[in-house]
């Protein structure tokens, strides 16, 4: 327990003390936000209230010591060792009272860490035609039975089937723990050198395939307003012509000063009931951009995730012919091809995991 403890507990009271007012007049007291920082100002005032009667209760122990010292009498002197020993007790349950608060902050700490726990992969044919689409197929294959011994569901969103076989494009969503923190170092080129079954002169092809990796579009986003960044106004309602409907201003106009964002409501009567509308429309209009923020990061990301599909970009060569998987980033080779494409890929995802920690 330190001065840090006390300014936290100060600057959680302020947010209180600065919400409370907004968050009860507009019906909010059940807000996720609201209820976040009471949880938080109640824990840090217990644990502050136990560290102040831990002090007390030590600054007893000296004075009671410092009287002791000082007397003669048996009797004062007995009263004192049990008075020591109940002090004593007080300060060991104290101080582990404290270590169990400590520890369920460090617990709801870790929880709040973020592991995305969905992804998105998009499987594409690169250079090789045919040969391209084919692997598209067999990564998908790959992929999707390493999801089932990890005990991950996926489902199946979009697909472009090939003329021939395969397909030219696949994607696929996945959910289970800590998913796309485990599944983005496969984002990249992926080439395949074989013969291909079309080959009548049994020459050894090289064809690539894309693999993008992506978080999913988080549309549950929790949009909480500061008040002191909305400016406010109330205006007559109008009617047909622009005339003023009513003699009172019932109609309110929010704006949201950081993004620009104005939403206005004029269809009741009341001036509450206006507020809590445009409020609506508001945090609406607010989270549409933020989502629209998200699909044009998303779009960034995959053209850096997957570049132009050339061979020459590889990240992972599966050599049919050797029976040979080789990642380029781990430098490192597998002899193991046939269990590799049946899903027997926990070990090379962990190791390149393990890789980009040390980086």
């Amino acid at each position: 327990m330190n001065i840090k403890h006390f300014k936290q507990l100060k600057t959680i009271k302020l947010e209180i003390k600065k919400n409370n007012e907004y968050f009860l007049c507009n019906n909010h007291s059940n807000s996720n936000k609201y209820l976040f920082i009471l949880k938080r100002y109640q824990l840090y005032k217990k644990l502050i209230d136990i560290y102040k009667q831990y002090k007390n209760n030590k600054n007893e122990i000296l004075d009671l010591i410092e009287l002791a010292s000082e007397s003669q009498d048996e009797q004062l002197l007995k009263s004192i060792n049990l008075e020591l020993s109940i002090l004593s007790e007080k300060i060991k349950k104290a101080l582990k009272e404290i270590k169990e608060i400590k520890e369920i902050k460090k617990e709801k700490k870790s929880k709040s860490k973020k592991s995305i726990n969905s992804a998105i992969i998009e499987l594409r044919a690169g250079t090789g035609g045919n040969e391209a689409c084919i692997f598209v197929e067999e990564i998908l294959r790959m992929y999707t039975m390493y999801f089932k011994e990890v005990s991950w569901k996926f489902k199946l969103l979009n697909y472009t089937p090939n003329s021939y076989k395969g397909y030219k494009e696949v994607i696929i969503k996945i959910y289970g723990k800590n998913v796309y923190n485990l599944l983005k170092y496969e984002s990249g080129v992926h080439r395949v050198q074989r013969i291909p079954e079309t080959e009548a002169q049994g020459r050894l092809h090289t064809s690539a395939i894309t693999v993008a990796v992506l978080p999913e579009i988080n549309k549950k986003v929790n949009i909480y307003l500061n008040p002191e960044e909305i400016k406010r106004e109330s205006f007559r309602s109008r009617g047909a012509g622009g005339q003023n409907v009513n003699k009172t201003e019932t109609a309110i106009r929010l704006t949201h000063l950081p993004t620009g964002i104005i939403a206005e409501c004029q269809e009741e009567r009341s001036q509450y009931k206006n507020l809590e509308k445009a409020m609506k429309v508001l945090k609406d209009r607010i989270l549409n951009l933020k989502i629209s923020k998200q699909i044009k990061n998303l779009s960034t990301k995959r053209k850096l995730l997957i570049s132009t599909g050339d061979r020459s970009e590889k990240i992972r060569t599966y050599n049919f012919h050797k029976g040979r998987v080789t990642d380029h980033r781990l430098k490192k080779s597998f002899y193991n091809l046939e269990e590799f494409m049946n899903g027997k890929i926990e070990n090379l995802i962990n190791s390149l995991k393990y890789l980009k920690k040390k980086d």
